[in-house]
């Protein structure tokens, strides 16, 4: 039994210290997260902890008091880069009126051209890259995947191969509350994903994106006026995020 009791004991604590500590940058690679606090990253003005540490991972609540911008940054630019990241949604916040999309990046619509939505169980965020939100690679629920670069394809005066070429080629996200990688690479203005070990997008171009810039972690979504949440909310946390420079 005191056998038993230890190695219970010993299984807990080593379960604790692996949450407490990052894996080991890849070589090549320099840490952007220590698991203890924010030193890379320029917190909200005004946030009052709402974007924390907890657990060896940085944690949002959906709910910072900033008055100004939500999001959080990180404090140095980046220009060409391999960028790894875990991302984890930590439940659902709602149902979402979440409409079709197809792999050209259109959405499926009616006879009379309205888009074709379903109400489904839905939480938000999603990673700015190169100091813009235009850049952002979504973090969600809906049926296109995570991955997708969603004010370029979103944007119907783009032309077509460009919207398709932000479309995630498939939906590789874990189930919500299981943890999951990007793979981000951009070199000038073309960007490749890999999500999870899948290959989602593929040298696409993202339009007048800036030169160099910082990433943030998208805040969205937040508590209304009755206290609940909507149903886009970033309960979100993050960790292992390692950065490797081009030259």
């Amino acid at each position: 039994m005191k056998t038993f009791l230890l190695i219970t004991f010993f299984t807990f604590a080593l379960c604790l210290s692996s949450k407490a500590s990052p894996d080991a940058a890849p070589e090549g690679f320099q840490s952007l997260f220590n698991g203890k606090d924010l030193s890379h990253w320029k917190i909200p003005e005004g946030d009052k902890g709402h974007w924390k540490i907890l657990d060896g991972v940085i944690d949002y609540d959906a709910q910072s008091e900033a008055s100004g911008e939500k999001h959080l940054w990180s404090k140095n630019e980046f220009g060409d880069f391999v960028l790894k990241i875990d991302w984890r949604l930590k439940r659902t916040t709602g149902f979402y009126n979440v409409p079709y999309v197809l792999p050209d990046g259109s959405y499926v619509k009616d006879k009379d051209g309205k888009k074709i939505t379903h109400p489904m169980q839905n939480a938000d965020s999603g990673i700015y890259l190169r100091g813009t939100p235009k850049a952002q690679l979504n973090i969600w629920c809906w049926p296109i995947g995570s991955g997708e670069v969603y004010g370029i394809r979103n944007n119907e005066k783009n032309p077509p191969e460009i919207r398709a070429g932000v479309t995630p080629k498939l939906n590789a996200d874990n189930p919500v509350g299981e943890w999951n990688t990007f793979e981000i690479t951009m070199k000038g203005d073309r960007l490749t994903v890999v999500l999870n070990g899948h290959l989602i997008i593929e040298n696409a171009q993202l339009p007048e994106v800036p030169e160099k810039g910082p990433f943030a972690l998208q805040h969205h979504g937040g508590k209304n006026k009755e206290g609940t949440f909507s149903p886009a909310s970033s309960l979100i946390q993050f960790r292992n995020i390692f950065i490797k420079e081009l030259n």
